[in-house]
């Protein structure tokens, strides 16, 4: 049995069940820094909340340590990396609070519509002011739900009940599970502002979602549409959507998160229009006791050596020795695979060749993990692990073939993923093993993956490379290597290349401007 440290507050139903797992519970709440390093010596797993700050320096010091326990969604606070080579498994609980945060939203949603808290606020002052706090009903409206996740999918559900119309913008989905859920998936953001009177917003905090909905997108809105965000601050712009509500374009807002936390002083504030409360979404009862007790069974199982479904990452250790080198591969190309579609496909083909096909490859079904946390990876609230990467294709309804075959004509192990519309495939090439990508939709190319890449199909005629760097150059963006490929199949080319930053949207929008380039796909990790 083990030493828990409980830095933060957890359930006292979560309390108990660790010590019913035979461990000594060590609560300690509102450690400084200083005191968290002197208290992990003989500590096995340490419990955290969100204020509590798990760096590299936190997992050096706990020499025992072998499991962290977040209990809760996110994982800003813990160094994820470092844990991870150490060998210190990290643990959450994902779906401890997706009702109280659903149920939220959907309460910021009618008591934005009707003014509740106005006319409470107002008639406790004395006022009687039934005209003034005039509001709208649900039945009929449509309601635009961006990211059809957990939480997404719980708020679509309940707000059938009230008769609404359902659109949703998730690149994640397929259109079949959208619609046994009674949703109409659209084909692009613009297209549900557009569409929807009320709008809720279920995003994780990315590089890709903060400021999502921007100014432009609010003000190409359909006029007096009303927008909840109980998710993720950020994601919204508060300065542009203050301003289209200013402007009379957008009706209201329901807010539970800002760009900034704890947020006292904003420009939505005292606005008519604007419901807010201070990120609330997870702050019942019952999720802090869910929260509580999925921790604390996941610590139980991770201190016990035993499958844990809430695993965010997975200690080398414990994979097969033959797949070890063509995990991050595997990933790597989900990866791509998820860019080239702007989303998930709806079926994958994963195909193991030569020596990954045989014994000595270990288990070919730990890379089809590998390869789905990858291609989840920028697309779900939670933490995309091993574990949960299964969990998500059925969630998405995604359809998996796996084939295996110990032939490889060019090489000594190949791994290939196929899509409809698209393909990858890739290797570990010389001495040390280097990961290569040798095939991206079906041209010959060789280069090895990075952080920031571009996939550019192209007209297969001279100059072709020139206008590419040249585009590129404007807009500051350096090439660090480039692969390019004809098509056996027809007139086109294909360009790989590696970029020392991220590619900007405008150099996108004037790459895809350019003449002869048919396709731009961004990549970045």
């Amino acid at each position: 049995m083990g030493v828990v440290l409980v830095a933060e507050k957890i359930a006292d139903s979560g309390l108990a069940l660790l010590r019913e797992g035979g461990h000594e519970v060590r609560v300690e709440l509102s450690l400084s820094p200083e005191d968290l390093l002197l208290a992990l010596p003989g500590v096995n797993a340490i419990i955290i909340r969100s204020a509590t700050q798990v760096t590299a320096e936190v997992i050096a010091a706990g020499s025992a340590l072998q499991v962290v326990g977040r209990a809760g969604i996110g994982l800003d606070n813990v160094d994820v990396a470092a844990a991870t080579k150490k060998g210190v498994m990290v643990v959450n609980a994902p779906q401890s609070n997706i009702l109280s945060a659903a149920e939220h939203a959907l309460g910021l949603l009618i008591a934005q519509a009707r003014n509740i808290p106005q006319a409470h606020a107002a008639l406790v002052a004395g006022s009687w002011e039934r005209s003034k706090w005039e509001g709208v009903e649900l039945y009929g409206k449509t309601l635009g739900v961006v990211g059809l996740g957990h939480v997404g999918a719980l708020v679509a559900q309940r707000a059938l009940a009230f008769g609404m119309k359902l659109v949703a913008y998730d690149p994640y989905i397929t259109g079949e599970r959208a619609r046994r859920m009674g949703v109409e998936l659209l084909a692009s953001l613009e297209d549900l502002m557009a569409r929807s009177d009320f709008v809720t917003i279920h995003l994780p905090k990315t590089k890709e979602t903060m400021g999502l909905i921007g100014r432009d997108l609010l003000f190409k809105a359909k006029t007096g549409v009303r927008i909840v965000n109980a998710a993720r601050g950020g994601i919204i712009d508060e300065e542009a959507l203050a301003e289209a509500i200013e402007a009379g374009h957008v009706g209201g807002a329901g807010l539970d998160v800002y760009a900034s936390e704890p947020c006292t002083d904003s420009p939505l504030f005292g606005l008519p229009g604007v419901v807010a409360t201070p990120h609330l979404g997870a702050s019942t009862t019952e999720a802090q006791d869910k929260a509580g007790i999925t921790i604390a069974e996941q610590v139980n199982l991770a201190l016990a050596g035993e499958l844990v479904p809430f695993a965010v990452n997975l200690a080398a250790g414990e994979l097969p020795e033959a797949a070890k080198p063509f995990l991050p591969m595997a990933e790597t190309m989900g990866r791509i695979m998820a860019s080239l579609h702007e989303g998930v496909p709806g079926s994958l083909k994963i195909a193991y060749q030569g020596a990954l096909a045989g014994e000595g490859g270990g288990r070919p079904s730990v890379l089809k993990l590998s390869a789905l946390k990858g291609l989840f990876a920028a697309g779900t609230e939670e933490p995309v692990s091993y574990v949960n990467a299964p969990r998500l294709a059925e969630e998405k309804g995604l359809v998996i073939e796996e084939i295996s075959s110990t032939s490889s004509k060019d090489y000594v192990s190949l791994l290939t993923l196929r899509s409809p519309g698209h393909s990858i495939a890739g290797t570990l090439a010389g001495a040390r093993s280097e990961p290569r990508i040798v095939m991206l939709d079906d041209h010959s190319v060789e280069i090895p993956p990075a952080p920031n890449m571009l996939v550019v199909t192209n007209d297969d005629r001279p100059g072709m490379i020139g206008v590419v760097g040249t585009v590129l150059g404007d807009g500051g963006i350096s090439i660090s290597s480039m692969a390019v490929g004809p098509s056996t199949a027809g007139p086109t080319a294909l360009m790989v290349l590696s970029t020392e930053t991220p590619v900007e949207n405008a150099v996108l929008a004037a790459l895809r401007a350019s003449e002869g380039i048919l396709e731009v796909h961004r990549v970045s990790s």
